[in-house]
Order: C-alpha cells, then sequence, then structure tokens
C-alpha cells in the first residue's frame, strides 16, 4: 500500500513539473515573438511584392496609381543602409518629382516622398511648420551612395540629410548630393496593404 502511495505521489509530481514547464516555454515563445520586429511587408500582410527587393525597371501602385521606377539610390552610412528609388508617373509627366525610400530602423518603414519646391524653409531650425504642420529635427547625418538606372546623379557620391518628423506618419526631409543645393521633400508613411510592386524584365534601367 505504501509502495503505491508513493508511485502516485512520484506521479503527480513529474505531472506538475512538466506543465510548470510547459507554462514557461509558452510564455518565452510569447516574449520572443513580441519582441521580434514585425515586417509589415511579410506574406500574409496584405500587401504584395517585397519593397526591399525594389530596383531600376518596377513598377509600383500606390492607392490606385501606377509609378516606373527609373532609378535607385542605394545609400550607407557606418553600418546602417536604406534605399531611394525614384519614380515616374505612368499617367502625367508633368508635376513634382517623386520617390520611395526603404528602411529597417529596425522594423521595415516605406515613404513616399514628393518634392517640395519653392519654398523657403531651411534645414537649421530645430522646428519647421509647413501647411500648418509642425515638424521636429529628428536626424542629421552624411552618406555615401551608389547609383542605379537613371537618377540624374553619378555613380557614386555623397549626401547630407537632415530629417524632421511631424503627427500621423508625416516627414519633411533635406537633402544635398556632393555638397549641391538643399533639396526638400514630404514624406507619407506608405501603410501595409496600399503598395503592390510589379517586377521588371531586368533592372538594368535606361
Amino acid at each position: 500500500m505504501g509502495a503505491i502511495v508513493v508511485l502516485v505521489v512520484v506521479a503527480v509530481v513529474v505531472v506538475a513539473v512538466i506543465m510548470v514547464m510547459r507554462a514557461r516555454r509558452a510564455r518565452e515563445q510569447q516574449a520572443a515573438t513580441a519582441s521580434t520586429p514585425r515586417d509589415p511587408f511579410e506574406p500574409g500582410e496584405s500587401t504584395f511584392g517585397d519593397p526591399r527587393s525594389l530596383k531600376a525597371g518596377d513598377m509600383v501602385e500606390f492607392l490606385g496609381e501606377q509609378m516606373f521606377v527609373r532609378g535607385s539610390l542605394r545609400l550607407r552610412e557606418g553600418g546602417y543602409r536604406w534605399s531611394e528609388h525614384f519614380l515616374d508617373a505612368m499617367t502625367d509627366a508633368a508635376g513634382s518629382r517623386r520617390w520611395l525610400s526603404v528602411e529597417e530602423d529596425p522594423d521595415l518603414e516605406v515613404v513616399v516622398w514628393t518634392e517640395l519646391k519653392g519654398t523657403d524653409l531651411q534645414p537649421s531650425a530645430k522646428v519647421l511648420t509647413h501647411d500648418g504642420i509642425e515638424y521636429r529635427r529628428d536626424e542629421h547625418g552624411t552618406a555615401t551612395f551608389a547609383s542605379e538606372g537613371t537618377t540624374g546623379l553619378g555613380a557614386t557620391g555623397g549626401v547630407e540629410y537632415v530629417d524632421f518628423e511631424g503627427p500621423g506618419g508625416r516627414y519633411l526631409s533635406f537633402e544635398r548630393f556632393d555638397g549641391g543645393e538643399w533639396e526638400a521633400g514630404l514624406g507619407e508613411k506608405v501603410p501595409a496593404g496600399t503598395l503592390t510592386i510589379y517586377p521588371g524584365s531586368d533592372g538594368s534601367g535606361d
């Protein structure tokens, strides 16, 4: 009888240990999942194509508008890398220059930019206001670039940038290439599910 009681106690202890270990493993898996940067453009996130693979010759569709990637810049600042892709609208050749920026910091972020023409804004201020929206300076740095396709720039060079951040996924950025004049752009974060990528036949560009 005593042996049976001992066996029952041992069995209960073993079951309890197994349940505790399973619960701990489940908590660790949940914590790992929560701490892993989420890729909003991974399969199942309702966006077609990976923006990190964009290149000259591809076509993108954003909010119903189709645009051709005529050239790309691959930028590098220390160990940090990102890309800018210059776009031509498929329906209207007029208007301001536009481009897409793609970076991981650490989450993947895609921003569509529109050239800001005729502005007196300068990046030296810490806070800038445009069209009633206040932007605060976020980053200032320099990077090197390699050019692909048609960008209007040399094969390689340098760029200085100053980035400002506004509310609701809005951005204001200044860039000057190889010591030239400042060029300003307004940015809007691209939500998952609004960008479609159509790969071109090659990445050579024109």
